[in-house]
């Protein structure tokens, strides 16, 4: 397993055909309202952009169309041991016209309960073989997000037919709406009745 640091860059195994994606946190205590954190997947064409709305895998459209990348759920608090949401993507079906695939958390309804990643401890993402369950890397958010409300933690990526991951780790004002406007989604996403 890679401890890796921010902008870090590794390559993955040829033979590896199911990625799982575990993202965590902990909130601090005395925060207030629970804290309502979502994982979300942008699947995203060589112009950066998603290739239509349904790439956008998230609480409201948990598969992509290509039936490769899969969120296993929406967890409405957080906090327990282990991950706290999981994204789960099978290599080889990832549609041709996808690039790369870019891991967020975003805190909803932040600006209501007045929460931010600055309330926020011991946030990660890892990267494991989902048929082994063996862990390839993880990266640890260490940075201060004080006024952030989303922020990408990581991305898989295609260069030269092979799949690599890079731990990103920037952070990004106006929650989710912030990276569905960069991202050029249209889907409604305030709400969580699915």
């Amino acid at each position: 397993m890679i401890d890796l640091e921010k902008g870090q860059r590794i390559n993955l195994q040829e033979n590896l055909h199911f990625v799982g994606v575990g993202l965590g946190w902990k909130p601090n205590q005395g925060t207030g309202a629970d804290f309502d954190l979502d994982a979300s997947a942008f699947m995203l064409n060589a112009n950066g952009k998603l290739p239509n709305d349904n790439f956008f895998v998230f609480y409201g459209n948990q598969a992509s169309p290509d039936d490769a990348v899969k969120s296993e759920g929406d967890n409405l608090v957080g906090g327990g041991n282990g991950d706290d949401e999981t994204i789960k993507v099978e290599l080889q079906k990832v549609s041709p016209n996808v690039e790369e695939i870019i891991f967020t958390v975003t805190i909803y309804d932040a600006t209501d309960r007045r929460q931010n990643f600055g309330q926020v401890r011991n946030a990660y993402i890892r990267i494991y073989n989902d048929e082994t369950k063996e862990e390839i890397a993880r990266y640890d958010l260490d940075e201060d997000f004080s006024i952030e409300t989303a922020v990408e933690f990581g991305r898989l990526y295609r260069k030269n037919g092979m799949w690599k991951f890079e731990a990103m780790g920037y952070g990004y004002k106006h929650g989710l709406a912030r990276l569905v406007e960069k991202y050029g989604s249209s889907v409604t996403y305030n709400s969580k009745n699915l």
